[in-house]
C-alpha cells in the first residue's frame, strides 16, 4: 500500500535512514507500487507489487546514500 508521507514508513526505515533518504524511499516506493500493479509489467509475475516497490525504493536510496564505517546511512560523496 502506498505511503502518504514519510511518517507512514516503517519504524525500521525511519530509524536507519536520514530524512532525505526517507523521502527518496517514499517517493520511489509509491511510483513503483503504482507502476507494477499489473502483473504483466513485472519481470517476475509471481512477485507482488509491494515486494517490487520495496526493492525499487532501496535501489533508489542506494544510488544517493551508502553506509559508512559505523553502519550509518550517509549521502555519497560526488
Amino acid at each position: 500500500m502506498p505511503y502518504t508521507s514519510i511518517d507512514d514508513l516503517t519504524e525500521k526505515i525511519k530509524e536507519v535512514l536520514p530524512t532525505h533518504a526517507q523521502e527518496i524511499y517514499e517517493k520511489s516506493f509509491n511510483n513503483a507500487y503504482e507502476q507494477y500493479q499489473s502483473a504483466e509489467k513485472r519481470r517476475n509475475p509471481d512477485e507482488d507489487a509491494e515486494t517490487i516497490a520495496h526493492k525499487v525504493a532501496w535501489a533508489a536510496v542506494k544510488r544517493e546514500y551508502e553506509k559508512d564505517e559505523s553502519g550509518q546511512w550517509v549521502k555519497k560523496k560526488k
